[in-house]
């Protein structure tokens, strides 16, 4: 959900970019169509139709086949993309988009309103498993006034109303028998072949190892200077490193380790260029609230106090981030800085788990209650070395605390797949992409806890369900900033998850890309305005 309000911006943006500024230094060069860039995920795709997947590299490679009819542009302010206009009452309840006149299908087909209706149909739609049907729900009927003309009429104030169509428009002339008979995800164009308006068009996937798009040379905006883009599927962060040595690939993510104190030498710095921003997410402890030892808030409160954040921030992260005290990026206009917090305190933490009947330690130093000593699951995913470092630290500091901690490591798709999804694990630790609007209905509202939901953590707080229903209702920002403020109280006092901390964003690409033009919505926004200059092509064009 949260990935797709940070979905790079194609539209509205200004191709004059010749004489932007090179990060690192250096002339501007002229732009030239051409080349290929090489991209490396940490995980493959679990399909090509965004509106039913929630994973980061299906949004980041759908982002660029599919468009929303409006996007955010660098400073994070909302512009159109497929809509050319739109017009909002100020009751919140009538929206009207005038669509582009240019925008076709990848397959020639023109794009039109019916196609608006259609995605509005699929998100309603019983059979489509898609954790995205909130924000549709909302919407008491869609009318196509004209081929470039839809009118939305809302059954009740809707703060998120206009973002929420930043989601992928989906082809009726495609896909209306997959919706129709509940087979949306088995559909062909979820796995090869998808059919979207976008400035990149599929053109191969090798399941595990690559997916390859071609520039779309029709896209309304303007055809994308960069030729091709191959995502190299990698799961493993150090051989990403190893391959950015290597220049085996052009583009990817560093950690903060790779990023403070193995990137600064005269050749890496001559071959890339480093960025860092504020992250769009946080990294988190999260537990099964089902399991009865996790089930009591004092137990929650107290592992929260064996942890000590400053020790991951500096350890993990050397200082590439900030505390996370709740689901807010701090600073940011819903954050509420004046929260319950958990400071390091051993002594408080075996003090709560007292309380909650963990008072006796067996022979091997492990709380016992009932008989049963305190040892759970820590699942965490593949890949990823800072959450791998995370589970171990945790693990350190709950055995100094007496509970034991048995860490497990399991490949992407199938941690999400067989275990997140069907609730099959005891505490996990991974992160939320949060969007500039604080609505967080899908991961904290008690009514999403099925299998294709995002509450995986079963989390139910009647308050916390009226807070996020009032917070979305509201059109006016200060109402919406008391529910949000309280929401933050009630989050850090339950702690249904360990918020652990905001880490940066620390992309990295290679120096021969030019017109990269870092914003608060990080770098990516403006991609098909990337371009390489004809001197530093490297591929053949595709």
């Amino acid at each position: 959900m949260a990935v797709l309000l940070c979905a790079a911006v194609v539209a509205g943006c200004s191709n004059d970019l010749d004489g932007a500024e090179v990060p690192g230094g250096g002339a501007p060069a002229k732009r030239a169509y051409g080349d290929t860039l090489i991209e490396a995920l940490l995980a493959d795709v679990s399909g090509l139709i965004p509106n039913i997947l929630s994973d980061s590299p299906s949004y980041e490679v759908g982002g660029l086949i599919y468009n929303g009819l409006v996007g955010f542009d660098r400073d994070l302010n909302l512009v159109g993309e497929l809509a050319e206009s739109w017009s909002f009452s100020t009751d919140c309840l009538d929206l009207t988009f005038t669509l582009r006149p240019n925008a076709t299908w990848h397959d020639g087909r023109p794009f039109t309103a019916d196609d608006v209706l259609f995605t509005y149909e699929t998100m309603v739609h019983p059979k489509t498993p898609t954790s995205n049907r909130e924000s549709f729900k909302v919407i008491e009927r869609v009318d196509v006034v004209g081929p470039r003309t839809v009118h939305i009429r809302y059954s009740k104030p809707y703060a998120k109303a206009l973002q929420s169509w930043g989601l992928s428009v989906l082809p009726r002339h495609v896909l209306e028998p997959y919706v129709r008979d509940g087979k949306l995800r088995e559909a062909p164009q979820n796995w090869k072949d998808p059919v979207g308006t976008g400035p990149y068009r599929f053109a191969e996937r090798r399941a595990g190892e690559k997916i390859v798009l071609v520039a779309n040379r029709a896209y309304f905006a303007g055809p994308p200077y960069i030729s091709r883009v191959v995502y190299r599927i990698i799961p493993s962060q150090p051989t990403i490193f190893l391959e950015l040595k290597a220049k085996g690939v052009d583009a990817g993510r560093l950690n903060a380790l790779q990023y403070a104190r193995q990137t600064n030498y005269p050749a890496f710095e001559k071959a890339y260029r480093k960025y860092r921003h504020a992250g769009g997410g946080y990294t988190y402890l999260g537990f099964n609230l089902k399991d009865p030892r996790f089930a009591d808030r004092r137990v929650r409160q107290a592992i929260a106090h064996a942890i000590d954040k400053r020790e991951l921030i500096d350890g993990v992260l050397f200082g590439l981030g900030r505390d996370a005290t709740g689901p807010y990026k701090p600073g940011t206009w819903a954050h509420n800085p004046n929260v319950k917090t958990y400071p390091h305190d051993l002594a408080r933490a075996r003090a709560l788990l007292s309380e909650a009947g963990w008072k006796e330690k067996n022979a091997e130093g492990l709380l016992v209650k009932d008989g049963k000593p305190f040892t759970f699951e820590l699942m965490t995913n593949q890949g990823n070395e800072e959450r791998r470092k995370v589970a171990e630290i945790v693990q350190a500091s709950l055995r100094d605390l007496g509970i034991g901690v048995e860490i497990r490591i399991i490949e992407w798709a199938s941690f999400i797949k067989e275990y997140v999804k069907k609730r099959r694990f005891e505490a996990i630790v991974l992160g939320w992409g949060i969007g500039p609007d604080p609505d967080q209905y899908e991961i904290w509202h008690s009514s999403k806890t099925g299998p294709d939901d995002l509450n995986h953590i079963s989390y139910a707080n009647p308050e916390v369900d009226d807070r996020l229903e009032k917070g979305r209702s509201a059109c006016v920002p200060a109402e919406r900033v008391k529910h949000y403020h309280r929401l933050q109280e009630i989050l850090a006092e339950d702690q249904p998850v360990v918020f652990l901390y905001f880490g940066d964003a620390l992309p990295v690409v290679s120096s021969r890309v030019h017109g990269i033009v870092p914003g608060p919505n990080g770098i990516r926004y403006n991609f098909p305005e990337w371009y390489v200059p004809a001197a530093l092509h490297r591929y053949t064009s595709g």
